[in-house]
């Protein structure tokens, strides 16, 4: 027996003295140290430790458990640690550019190397190949870090039978994995890295299973059947999941239950809160129906005082003396904006547009119903709200869906105005109105040229002025946007017949949006741009016929950029005539397949403008939103673009790896925020102005360095409207 024990004892040996490897003290960095060298480290925004120096860091503090915990620790949490815990943490600043705040992941990082320190001490000199435990000695390599008694104290815990039976379990259930982790040392963070490094992307991360499935990667470069079995149906799960999924798509295909706080797929260092995965308990059958019982006592109540006020409020409505826009038996000729209502199950305004009152019109090549005029819905005021008349050829059965489409609306549910109605303002408040109508057209454009000649010499004057006093100053501030267009225009529209229902008509040629057509434009336009109001998808495509006249075309800039037309691809129909979008998008798409070229989608999503600007050929998507939001916040969007640009690669028949299948990559620009809740058009339109001016075909992460600012002013946003202004006045001569 006493043979046999020292038999295995002597094998032992044999390994320790295979191992001829010294113990890791990390002199480079204590020396660098010395010389005052202090070594960065860096970190993904998932808060990974990634390379350079990720590794240094790593084993350093690997260096440091062995020296100043005691192996004998089996609770990470007694607070007798505490100061050994500090003692680390110091001598890691001493050595690395690292932040207070990373403490807590490099005080987890020494607790796990710490279990693998001890892992490997049981399993190299405590176990034989069978598993079976082993009365070793001290290794002589650790006499240093290791005393005697701290030696017999480990072997005695290592043989409890408690932890014999944890042993096991755990043993066990590591034995065999499904899907084995193939990259030795190199952590998900450090992999990631190297991906991306590799491809060249401009991502700062990649999807879990995407990093799940190059982990299962050996040697060989080919991944498993199952693995890649896995892979597709994560593929699969991408396109109908949120990406903000509590249980995660990885979770879904493996179809295996997880532990708390754990993100698949991502390593060591990422919980939910660092990928902001809120998480709670499922509240309790008591509780919900609490809830709802709560929930229906408010909805009655509600219910209760709206039909109590909707008399009081529609008997108002109808004393013209009293209410800015009124409810009208008579909708005056022409175009005008409106807010739309319904009176069941009580009276409720439920979105805004423009009613078309124009003899002979059609709705989808039919007749109108009886006692109903056509109307193009704008703005969702309640987006499930149900359509009096639902569309039969776009499908659209609410206000949400029918956003950008044409509908038949009651004539008696239809206000004329684009305002809430409530009691008029004071005289004192009211918008002054202009009534020269003597003025001629010709003297107006001469009063014009002579005022704008005179304020350009002024403003030269000054600018001088301000320079000479100044000396340093080497440049001039920018010039303060005048109204003096808007105001011109505005009296010349007294003159005609807009202001009582007619229209203009702007030519949309066919360079523009790919078709061309007749824009109607009509005074509720007009007073969108003099009232500072929410613009509507008329200004937007006039605007977009100034760009083009006066930036694109005579600069050439018609071959590298173009435009998709925002009343064909918004959010409504995508959700109401999918197909019908793709099929646009993807026509202008292959029209011009052959030379690198930027789209701007100026993006209507119900009652907020934002910016999509397309690069089909290198499949890159640049998502402005002036309320800060992201693209996850209209997934069915991400969906549409994501597939067009699959089927333009397709059509060009460009041949990817299954990885670059799903590469299309989407850029959240960091672009200036609004701060109200009306200048979202303008600075949509402005997003494309800046684009323009510049002529480049990339925009930075942190948009451009010429223009970038926290938000717009009230002169930038006015320099818009007083260029809309000039243009209109140019093509009404």
């Amino acid at each position: 027996m006493a043979d046999d024990q020292h038999e295995e004892v002597s094998k032992k040996v044999s390994v320790e003295e295979e191992i001829r490897r010294g113990i890791t003290v990390m002199r480079r960095v204590v020396q660098g140290r010395s010389r005052g060298i202090i070594l960065d480290v860096y970190w993904n925004n998932q808060g990974q430790l990634i390379e350079p120096n990720g590794h240094t860091l790593t084993s350093f503090i690997g260096a440091l458990v062995r020296n100043e915990i005691p192996i004998t620790c089996d609770d990470w949490r007694n607070k007798e640690l505490n100061e050994s815990k500090e003692k680390i943490w110091s001598e890691i600043k001493r050595c690395f550019n690292i932040e207070e705040e990373r403490r807590g992941f490099c005080i987890k990082l020494v607790g796990k190397l710490l279990r693998g320190f001890q892992t490997f001490l049981s399993s190299k000199f405590l176990k034989d190949a069978d598993g079976n435990f082993v009365d070793a000695e001290l290794p002589k390599k650790y006499e240093s870090l290791i005393s005697a008694e701290e030696w017999e104290a480990f072997k005695s815990k290592r043989q409890d039978p408690v932890f014999q039976r944890i042993s096991a379990t755990n043993r066990e259930r590591a034995s065999s994995p499904a899907y084995p982790y193939r990259k030795g040392r190199v952590g998900y963070g450090r992999l990631e890295q190297s991906m991306l490094q590799k491809e060249e992307s401009s991502e700062t991360s990649l999807p879990a299973h995407v990093l799940w499935k190059e982990a299962r990667v050996g040697k060989s470069g080919v991944p498993q059947e199952e693995v890649l079995h896995v892979y597709q149906k994560c593929e699969e799960l991408s396109q109908s999941l949120s990406p903000d999924d509590t249980k995660g798509i990885l979770s879904r295909a493996l179809d295996v239950p997880e532990y708390s706080g754990r993100v698949r797929g991502k390593g060591f260092g990422v919980t939910p809160t660092s990928l902001s995965i809120k998480k709670g308990k499922a509240p309790s059958n008591r509780e919900l129906h609490a809830r709802l019982e709560a929930m229906q006592a408010e909805l009655d109540a509600l219910r209760r005082e709206r039909e109590a006020s909707a008399s009081t409020v529609y008997r108002d409505a109808s004393d013209k003396d009293s209410i800015n826009c009124t409810f009208q038996s008579n909708i005056p000729e022409g175009i005008s904006h409106c807010q739309l209502y319904l009176s069941s199950p009580y009276y409720q305004m439920v979105g805004k547009g423009k009613v078309h009152n124009v003899s002979g019109v059609l709705l989808h090549t039919r007749e109108l119903p009886a006692g109903c005029l056509k109307v193009s819905v704008d703005i969702a005021v309640e987006p499930n709200a149900a359509l009096p008349y639902p569309s039969d050829d776009s499908d659209a059965t609410t206000v949400h869906e029918a956003v950008g489409s044409f509908v038949a609306w009651p004539t008696n549910l239809i206000c004329v105005g684009y305002e809430t109605p409530t009691k008029s303002k004071s005289k004192d408040n009211a918008i002054p109105r202009h009534t020269e109508s003597t003025v001629s057209r010709k003297e107006l454009q001469e009063n014009e040229v002579s005022n704008a000649s005179a304020q350009q010499k002024k403003e030269v004057s000054n600018a001088s002025a301000r320079v000479k006093s100044s000396g340093a100053k080497k440049t001039v501030a920018r010039k303060k946007p005048t109204t003096k267009y808007r105001s011109c225009l505005r009296t010349f529209l007294e003159m005609t017949d807009i202001p009582t229902g007619g229209v203009w008509t702007v030519h949309m040629e066919v360079g523009i949006f790919g078709f061309d057509y007749d824009q109607m434009i009509g005074n509720e336009d007009f007073m969108q741009v003099f009232s500072h109001e929410e613009i509507g998808v008329t200004v937007v495509n006039t605007y977009i016929r100034f760009l083009y006249d006066k930036l694109m075309r005579p600069n050439g800039l018609d071959v590298s950029f173009g435009f998709l037309a925002p009343a064909t691809v918004n959010l409504g129909l995508i959700l109401s005539r999918p197909d019908t979008v793709t099929e646009y998008v993807l026509r202008i798409l292959m029209d011009n397949k052959d030379a690198e070229k930027l789209f701007f989608i100026p993006f209507n999503t119900g009652g907020h403008w934002l910016l999509l600007v397309i690069n089909p050929i290198r499949e890159i998507v640049y998502y402005l939103d002036s309320l800060g939001n992201d693209w996850t916040t209209y997934p069915d969007m991400k969906v549409l673009i994501d597939t067009v640009l699959q089927a333009f690669r397709a059509q060009r028949d460009i041949q990817t790896s299954r990885r670059g299948a799903n590469s299309i990559t989407w850029i959240k620009v960091a672009c200036p925020q609004q701060r109200n809740q009306i200048d979202c058009g303008y600075f949509m339109l402005r997003f494309m102005r800046d684009t323009l001016a510049l002529g480049r075909l990339k925009i930075p992460t942190d948009y451009f360095d010429e223009f970038k600012c926290a938000f717009y002013t009230k002169d930038q946003v006015d320099e818009i409207k007083e260029e809309w202004c000039q243009f209109m006045i140019k093509l009404c001569n």
